[in-house]
């Protein structure tokens, strides 16, 4: 099993959203960065495990687990001409973006914030992507000792 963590803007699509999905399950779509889409297209697998991460809101951090539940396979989004995520350029015969199915697994009680994951930078969370300068993946991995311990926190 792998450990990942991955980025939305509540605004966008909540926990609450997912919570309210049917069989608390969805598609994760939209991802447009091709490092991203790598992940998603050839490395996550059915019952990964993923810590569903809030950003560009006031306090950004983590907020809950989800489970990936389908592997890689393509984002129809980006073939609807009326969806924000519509890619002119992703062809159906050669996609471009992938996704993947998540459910929800567990809600926190509170946020793991990103001020306070910074605390555990130097030592105990050393290496995290999400730590990095500079990094702004909305898909990272998370390493099962940095996993381990960010689970301890809450």
């Amino acid at each position: 099993m792998q450990y990942w963590l991955m980025k939305t803007e509540p605004g966008t699509f909540s926990i609450e959203d997912l919570a309210r999905a049917p069989r608390s399950t969805t598609s994760w779509d939209g991802v447009r960065n091709f490092q991203a889409r790598n992940m998603l297209r050839d490395q996550m697998k059915k019952g990964d495990q993923v810590f569903l991460y809030y950003s560009s809101t006031e306090v950004p951090g983590i907020v809950g687990v989800m489970e990936v539940t389908k592997e890689g396979y393509p984002d129809s989004t980006a073939f609807d001409k009326k969806h924000d995520h519509y890619d002119p350029e992703s062809d159906p015969k050669n996609p471009r973006w992938y996704m993947v199915d998540v459910r929800l697994k567990e809600r926190f009680n509170r946020i793991i914030t990103l001020a306070e994951l910074r605390k555990y930078a130097a030592k105990e969370l050393k290496g995290m992507m999400l730590l990095r300068p500079g990094n702004r993946l909305s898909v990272t991995p998370v390493e099962p000792d940095h996993w381990k311990f960010i689970r301890s926190l809450e």
